[in-house]
C-alpha cells in the first residue's frame, strides 16, 4: 500500500506519525511541505476527504495567520486555501493520504484508523 505523508521534520507529531508508519509494510511518500507546499488542487483534494474547512487546517497560533491576514474571517475558501499555498507554515501537521482517505496526525495513532 502506498501512503504518502505531509511530513515537517522538525516537528514532533510529523516524526512519530512517520515513525509510526514505517513501522508498517507500506510504500511512504514524504513529502517536506514547507519545502514542496501542496497546490491549490491538492489542499482542496485533501480538505475534501478531511470533511472539513480550510480554517479548520490552519494554525492559527502561528504568526504568520495574522501577519498575512489569514485571521480576517471575511475569506472566502479559496482566498484561505491560496493563503495556506503561500504560507505552508500554516497548515496543520502531519497530513496522511492513504486507501482514498485523509488523516491528521494529532494524535499519531489517529492516522491507522484510514490505512
Amino acid at each position: 500500500m502506498t501512503v504518502k505523508i505531509y511530513h515537517n521534520p522538525r516537528c514532533s507529531k510529523s516524526r512519530q506519525t512517520l515513525q509510526l508508519l514505517q513501522g508498517k509494510d507500506l510504500d511512504i511518500e514524504i513529502i517536506e511541505y514547507l519545502k514542496t507546499p501542496p497546490t491549490t488542487d491538492e489542499l482542496n483534494e485533501i480538505l475534501n476527504l478531511l470533511g472539513i474547512e480550510p480554517r479548520d487546517l490552519m494554525r492559527k497560533n502561528e504568526s504568520e495567520y495574522k501577519e498575512t491576514g489569514m485571521d480576517d474571517p471575511s475569506l472566502d475558501r479559496q482566498a484561505l486555501i491560496a493563503g495556506m499555498v503561500a504560507t505552508p507554515k500554516l497548515i496543520e501537521r502531519p497530513i496522511v493520504l492513504a486507501n482514498g482517505k485523509a488523516a491528521i496526525g494529532r494524535p499519531p495513532e489517529h492516522v491507522l484508523e484510514i490505512l
